[in-house]
């Protein structure tokens, strides 16, 4: 259940942190609100996006800087948030963080008891996957901080991370220890746990997401956003407009057979809005169109979900590219239009129109984002601000001018025109190979 809101600033200057920040979904949403923040991401391309964007950005491997460079950060970040890579954890990825939940949580408990980072390091070397393990870095930050010469060993005051929702678990269980044990130093916090649905907060697309919020103790218990839209159902929709959605889905052009969409959604949201739709996120698509996205429906990948631009889009990934567009020629007739652009893929995602997407895999940076609508309405709550309004990010993104961007790639990168030596290479993070099994010998 979400607390009732409370609009009162608890931070006089509130400081963000972005961990794993990826394009800048998180940044983004800082931005809206007049928050500052710095963000640290690995990824090159993801980087050239967001020094294109302005914003403020360390090209570094999150571990990285916590060992060797925790103490250059600035002193007056106060605010610790983040959405640590969830390849492994997420349905569509490879799943092995799923299978480690128990051991991570052990770490949890490890890390809470003091246990040295060198100890910690070497044990989590085991996991087959080593992106599982980043999950932990928030919380070794959160203790790192109380550590710090160059902060006076001050501690965050608010936590806020988000994740996919099988991570719920790891940040109950960060609770848990928060509130119950707390970090080394003795400081606690208060801290708000659930899985909330992105388009119960305007965004036009269909995301779960596991989210944490913490106040250190002190300021106020901590509450979740409040939603503004009612959740989509899958099955009312089906139901409302069953024989017109049936008609389109099943144009001979689609060549495909559709299967109802499960319902997921937990509940429904008393939102004062409808939720957003394609047709009203993306104003430049003129005609009406159907959309055919990449993956199954009920478990069955032969079987693409369909839906119009009267709904909200399915969860956007880095797969979006692929997501076929049926355009009408008349009431009867559909065919293949053009594909969402990156620009339009990043309005469903809720980043505002012009952001300036940059390098390569553009479509993997835009899926692996935190929608900056849902990001706004986490911060605002974590920090007592009041909620974005919906037109909050439908103005046009102005990018930084090519001196700003030298400015703030020398900053992040050690050079204006070029990565360095410093900046990590992708590989370092690459998930290991899988080592080929050797054939049998058959018997003579």
């Amino acid at each position: 259940m979400t607390s009732t809101p409370h609009d009162q600033p608890i931070l006089d200057k509130p400081f963000v942190l972005d961990l794993f920040a990826g394009p800048g979904g998180l940044d983004v949403a800082a931005h809206v609100l007049g928050v500052p923040s710095l963000g640290i991401e690995w990824d090159k391309s993801a980087c050239l996006t967001r020094y294109a964007a302005g914003l403020d950005t360390l090209h570094a491997d999150v571990s990285t800087v916590r060992r060797e460079a925790f103490e250059s950060l600035p002193p007056e970040i106060n605010v610790l948030a983040g959405g640590p890579p969830c390849q492994t954890y997420s349905v569509a990825g490879s799943g092995v963080g799923r299978q480690a939940l128990d051991e991570v949580k052990g770490y949890i408990e490890r890390l809470m008891a003091g246990v040295s980072d060198k100890d910690i390091d070497e044990e989590l070397k085991k996991l087959s996957d080593p992106r599982t393990a980043l999950v932990l870095e928030p919380l070794r930050y959160a203790i790192q901080a109380t550590r710090s010469p160059n902060r006076g060993n001050r501690p965050y005051d608010v936590i806020v991370l988000e994740q996919v929702p099988a991570v719920e678990a790891l940040w109950e269980h960060y609770a848990l220890v928060l509130q119950k044990t707390g970090l080394p130093d003795g400081t606690t916090y208060q801290v708000k746990v659930d899985v909330l649905d992105t388009e119960t907060y305007g965004v036009p697309q269909t995301r779960s997401r596991a989210v944490l919020i913490a106040r250190r103790e002190g300021l106020g218990e901590p509450f979740l956003p409040e939603p503004t839209h009612r959740a989509y159902e899958a099955k009312e929709w089906n139901r409302r407009n069953g024989q017109a959605a049936a008609a389109l889905a099943h144009q001979p052009v689609l060549d495909e057979e559709i299967a109802p969409e499960p319902v997921t959604r937990r509940g429904k949201a008393e939102g004062p809005q409808p939720w957003v739709s394609m047709r009203m996120a993306l104003p430049g698509r003129k005609k009406p169109f159907l959309v055919r996205s990449n993956y199954g429906s009920s478990g069955n990948p032969g079987r693409r979900g369909v839906r119009t631009d009267q709904q909200p889009a399915a969860t956007v990934t880095g797969r979006i590219s692929r997501f076929v567009v049926f355009e009408h020629l008349d009431e009867n007739v559909v065919y293949e239009g053009p594909r969402f652009s990156m620009n339009e893929a990043g309005m469903l995602q809720s980043f505002p129109p012009e952001y300036p997407w940059s390098g390569t895999a553009q479509a993997q940076q835009v899926g692996n984002a935190v929608p900056p609508l849902f990001g706004a309405h986490l911060l605002s709550a974590a920090l007592g601000l009041p909620a974005p309004g919906p037109q909050a990010l439908r103005k046009p993104w102005v990018p930084a001018t090519e001196e700003q961007r030298a400015k703030l790639r020398s900053h992040g990168c050690g050079a204006a025109d070029d990565c360095t030596a410093s900046c990590p290479r992708p590989e370092d993070q690459a998930p290991p190979r899988p080592t080929p099994r050797k054939k049998q010998a058959s018997a003579e």
